[in-house]
């Protein structure tokens, strides 16, 4: 019979429980939480800054072109948003990683990537994967509200692993990649044993089928829910869409003494019809695709080379979104070298099984904006792109063995190419 946890934890959960008991349950508070000034229609100054911009001036963390000037103002609403300090008052914890969602996505400028990890594990027993949810799995909430709480990682994982925070750029773009086109890169042959599989996932904030579209796992399809699912996990707010809070190490007994605010903390103004997940979603969905460097000749030699190593059979270079209400959104090319696909990484997986992706898939990552956010890989090993080539695996070996055996110039050419991304 398999013992209970706390008879298979008992020092530990005894000296969590008694230090969290030792504190009589407050009354639950409405959250505290400033709302993101939102300028009537047309009247945003920051805003007006970006209007005429030509696309070939735009730098990182800059807003799309030719957004109008109302959509221009939920791009500098979100952006306060997203800039935003939580504190405990307005929902933070009692179980996060950090306090705002710049603090993870900063370099080279708010919305890009940083070398901030988390942790992930659980336990990997006769090809089985268990996320190990009961012990509060598979994200590990690195900081506390109060020491009393912090949680730790189970003994019984044997996989532990770290992700770096990705950069956000353009990812309103790809959220108007159109589902169908995912499964078109699915259906097509590709050569040298790579196949790839769309990720079909329940959306939470529709209740209806996707296509995931974020994530190293491909486990969210829109940005809402990409939003939602990173303030509750992230930062411990809980939202419509995300409305429990994540219990220390799974134990209900040690979140209640801890958790004063009222649920769901991100609530939905009435005013303006928005949570501040929503204002975060605008802000991101609003993001420009980041700037490409000047392409010289040796830059556009190296393209050449990326297709024969056969790069691009998985790093697919353009998708094209669809129709979509916002114009500047609006069937659009995508320049974001990636088939938005799961594919089996080999020795290069992370071991951990999330949303459709088995324990050996991740979603080819996007290569535009390579040039400002290293480290590389999802757990950052790689210090270049070089590195991060020669460690791919799985179906991505045949590329891989295809660039070692290139000349040297050809070889540098294709890095001064990634280098241009």
């Amino acid at each position: 019979m398999k013992l209970p946890i706390i008879a298979r934890r008992p020092l530990l959960t005894a000296l969590l429980l008694a230090a969290a008991t030792s504190f009589a349950q407050a009354p639950k508070q409405p959250a505290r939480r400033p709302k993101p000034h939102l300028p009537p229609p047309g009247s945003s100054p920051a805003a007006s800054n970006f209007i005429g911009v030509p696309a070939s001036a735009v730098q990182f963390g800059d807003p799309l072109p030719g957004l109008t000037t109302d959509e221009l103002a939920l791009f500098t609403a979100g952006l306060e948003e997203f800039e935003n300090v939580e504190t405990p008052e307005g929902g933070l914890g009692p179980i996060f990683n950090n306090v705002s969602c710049v603090s993870c996505h900063s370099a080279p400028a708010t919305g890009g990537a940083s070398k901030i990890f988390v942790t992930r594990f659980g336990q990997r027993m006769d090809e089985q994967y268990d996320p190990l949810a009961a012990l509060g799995g598979s994200l590990l909430q690195k900081a506390a509200i109060d020491p009393a709480v912090q949680e730790v990682v189970p003994e019984e994982a044997n996989v532990i692993i770290r992700r770096q925070s990705t950069p956000l750029f353009g990812l309103g773009l790809v959220e108007a990649i159109p589902d169908s086109a995912i499964l078109e890169n699915e259906r097509r042959r590709k050569p040298d044993g790579v196949t790839g599989r769309a990720a079909r996932i329940e959306d939470v904030t529709t209740g209806t089928m996707r296509v995931g579209h974020f994530g190293w796992k491909a486990q969210q399809a829109t940005l809402l829910a990409f939003a939602g699912d990173a303030y509750l996990n992230e930062m411990g707010v809980t939202s419509r869409f995300f409305p429990e809070e994540n219990a220390p190490n799974g134990n209900p007994a040690l979140l209640e003494p801890y958790d004063h605010v009222t649920d769901p903390e991100d609530a939905v103004d009435p005013a303006t019809g928005k949570g501040d997940i929503d204002f975060a979603a605008d802000f991101i969905r609003f993001l420009a695709a980041p700037p490409r460097a000047p392409v010289t000749a040796s830059i556009r030699a190296g393209e050449v080379v990326f297709q024969r190593v056969g790069c691009a059979v998985c790093h697919t270079p353009m998708m094209m979104t669809g129709p979509h209400p916002v114009s500047a959104l609006s069937n659009r090319p995508v320049p974001l070298y990636s088939d938005l696909l799961l594919h089996d990484m080999g020795s290069l997986g992370d071991g951990i099984a999330q949303g459709a992706a088995r324990p050996n898939e991740m979603k080819t990552p996007p290569l535009w904006g390579l040039r400002a956010s290293a480290p590389y890989l999802h757990d950052g090993r790689a210090s270049t792109p070089d590195a991060a080539i020669r460690a791919h695996d799985g179906e991505g070996k045949a590329a891989r063995t295809n660039y070692l055996l290139l000349p040297p110039l050809l070889r540098q050419q294709l890095l001064e190419f990634l280098g241009s991304l």
